[in-house]
């Protein structure tokens, strides 16, 4: 057998393919993920989810949606199926260089861990994970305020720019990374959990088929498998950040000021107080809906890049 195609890496990929790679993956998954973004009641997107009248309303959405479904239909019969891609823009402004900071580092860092761990080392996509997931959000946890506001009130760019230099010479540099410590609290643990499950399931999946070099099936289901896992044991977290998002735009919207500093953990102790346990997984299935599907996309997409480009090389 020829030396070059006798294993994955055998056949080096080059960071800037990566980045094409991870790129092409991100705005696909943006594209096809937007159709879950009213209906997933999370606050990284485009919908502020608030109490009205009982039940779950949707910012500047008409109508009460009793569910995902609910909503999904009642968005495309009031406002057209296009409306579902509406605010497209600040979602690539975030994803693109998120994904494309966070997808190469990992495939970097993990070149280097086997290199020094050796190929087997099953620590390697977790310490490699947790290290390129820090990196991509202490970058882009400023462009995820800025999106925020593109989000929450349709700022001009000249508008935009007045916000950030208002609140940069009232707050200083630091206040651009308000929102950086529950975003770490969920988004490390997931990254470690879905990589180092998914490199498990991959080769699972790969011996019980009988194959050397995954399909794109099997980093499908791979993707989809461990985002979903992961997605379980982080949503307290999620909540959490939901939960001061959602003040965040209450008290904005009425002009007054409230507690907008509560750490972590006194936020998840008063979710506990008021909802019991359960109410740390508010919002299950919607973040399921949006989180599966996205990680498959997104992973498939990605590995299919790298092998393309290995074919090129």
């Amino acid at each position: 057998m020829d030396p070059e195609s006798e294993g994955p890496h055998s056949v080096k990929v080059t960071p800037v393919q990566q980045v094409l790679a991870s790129c092409t993956g991100a705005v696909l998954t943006s594209l096809m993920g937007k159709c879950f973004v009213y209906s997933n009641g999370l606050m990284d997107h485009m919908c502020v989810c608030c109490e009205e009248t009982g039940s779950k309303a949707w910012y500047k959405k008409p109508g009460n949606f009793q569910g995902t479904l609910d909503a999904f239909l009642k968005i495309i019969r009031n406002e057209g199926i296009k409306s579902l891609w509406s605010g497209l823009p600040p979602t690539l402004v975030m994803a693109v260089p998120a994904t494309v900071i966070y997808f190469t580092c990992y495939d970097q860092l993990s070149a280097v861990l086997r290199s020094k761990l050796g190929e087997n080392e099953t620590r390697i996509p977790i310490i490699a994970g947790i290290m390129a997931r820090f990196g991509a959000v202490t970058v882009i946890s400023p462009l995820e305020l800025i999106r925020t506001k593109m989000q929450s009130k349709k700022f001009s760019y000249k508008e935009l720019h007045q916000f950030v230099s208002k609140k940069v010479s009232e707050d200083g540099w630091i206040s651009l990374w308000k929102g950086w410590a529950p975003t770490i609290l969920r988004d490390v643990p997931f990254s470690a959990i879905y990589w180092y499950n998914y490199e498990i399931l991959k080769k699972w999946f790969c011996e019980k088929s009988g194959i050397y070099e995954p399909s794109f099936m099997i980093n499908f289901t791979s993707g989809a498998l461990s985002g979903s896992f992961a997605a379980v044991v982080t949503l307290p977290f999620d909540v959490v950040k939901t939960q001061k998002q959602t003040q965040l735009w209450t008290y904005e919207s009425h002009k007054i000021s409230g507690p907008l500093h509560m750490s972590t953990w006194v936020i998840m102790k008063n979710i506990v107080a008021k909802n019991g346990f359960s109410g740390l997984f508010t919002g299950l299935i919607p973040r399921l809906v949006k989180i599966a599907p996205a990680c498959a996309i997104m992973i498939s997409t990605y590995e299919f890049g790298k092998a393309f480009f290995q074919r090129q090389n």
